[in-house]
């Protein structure tokens, strides 16, 4: 009898406990899986998935002149990726694109968004050291110092800042000249007195945009024009010499944008369209939230921006790029080629929104 009241109530309790444990096990696999998106693993695997699906669903357009910045941009990602993973077909990659160029710019030779693959050349360059490489980028931005105009001319858009400046500061340590770097340094500073707004602490998109107020009356501050100018600021400071006289200000712009754009971070971790008005497109955007990520993201690790404040918000925004891409590695909720806030789905993809993802995933790494 003692034993069959025991077998029963055995029974009974490791019924009870498998109940408990099944209750449990959720819980605690969403949070290992939440936690699971930092790892260096998770890292890799979703930018490898990323990357993977943009280099088999091509964006066509992009293959015309004034939409190569959009590919440019994207090959600026598969660089970092290939920097911070050392996987070989990253490298490969970028080097078929390069090579199927000739190693050349855009057809607007002083256009900031034509001169924008030289970021991607150069730092080939870097690794391969044949002059080749760069011999178009180099002799394009000569002729370009050689007639200088100021930057609100050249570089008349906020964008602009992310697609030329990389490009002079690699090449001034790809020669050793430092005229790349004053002349880099005159024309930045130049459209930043153009563009930034001081009580926002933001860039305009364009002058177009200067005292413009939207349908429900707040001043438009595009997303991606901002991620831009973010990202351009960190890819600046990459390659800016230590000594360099101009340094101590862009890494006050990089602070004085970090807190301006965290205080406008979605609850879901990333930004809307327009900064100022999420309600104007209130869908999250992932080309400008993957630029602002790695701009934090490298601030935090370099000691440039305080751990404690903004590791929480980088983290939000990497929590929120990866809900952002499908089970095949497509990246959603990239803004079409535009100037301004405008209507994304879900579906919506651009070679520059996985661009920025994986610079932001490089970024993220390597942070720890």
């Amino acid at each position: 009898m003692f034993l069959r009241q025991y077998s029963f109530l055995r029974a009974v309790l490791v019924a009870a406990l498998t109940l408990i444990s099944l209750t449990l096990l959720p819980a605690q696999t969403h949070a290992q899986r939440r936690e699971d998106i930092y790892s260096r693993q998770y890292i890799s695997a979703i930018m490898d998935r990323v990357y993977d699906w943009q280099i088999a669903n091509p964006v066509e357009i992009n293959q015309k002149n004034n939409n190569l910045w959009a590919r440019a941009a994207f090959y600026t990602g598969i660089m970092a990726a290939y920097s911070t993973m050392h996987r070989e077909k990253y490298f490969q990659q970028a080097v078929r694109w390069a090579e199927g160029r000739e190693w050349k710019l855009g057809d607007r030779p002083r256009h900031a968004d034509d001169q924008s693959p030289g970021q991607t050349y150069l730092e080939l360059y870097l690794l391969k050291k044949d002059p080749v490489m760069i011999a178009h980028t180099k002799s394009t931005l000569d002729a370009m110092l050689s007639d200088p105009k100021p930057g609100r001319e050249d570089w008349w858009w906020c964008d602009a800042l992310f697609m030329a400046p990389p490009v002079l500061a690699r090449l001034s340590v790809a020669t050793g000249d430092k005229k790349y770097i004053d002349f880099l340094n005159t024309m930045w500073w130049d459209t930043t007195y153009f563009l930034f707004d001081q009580d926002a602490k933001l860039y305009y998109r364009d002058k177009n945009y200067i005292g413009k107020l939207n349908p429900n009356g707040k001043k438009i501050f595009w997303a991606r024009g901002n991620g831009w100018v973010m990202a351009g600021t960190v890819r600046v400071l990459q390659y800016l010499p230590k000594n360099n006289q101009d340094r101590k200000r862009y890494v006050t712009l990089l602070r004085t944008m970090a807190a301006s754009v965290s205080r406008l971070q979605g609850e879901d971790g990333l930004w809307r369209p327009s900064l100022l008005d999420p309600q104007e497109v209130p869908l999250p955007e992932t080309s400008s939230s993957g630029f602002f990520c790695y701009a934090l993201a490298w601030g935090i690790r370099h000691g440039y921006l305080d751990r404690q404040t903004y590791l929480p918000i980088a983290k939000k925004a990497w929590q929120g790029l990866v809900s952002a891409v499908h089970p095949d590695g497509k990246l959603g909720n990239v803004q079409a080629i535009g100037a301004s806030p405008a209507k994304l789905t879900s579906e919506d993809n651009q070679e520059y929104g996985a661009g920025a993802f994986l610079l932001a995933g490089s970024e993220m790494y390597k942070l720890r």
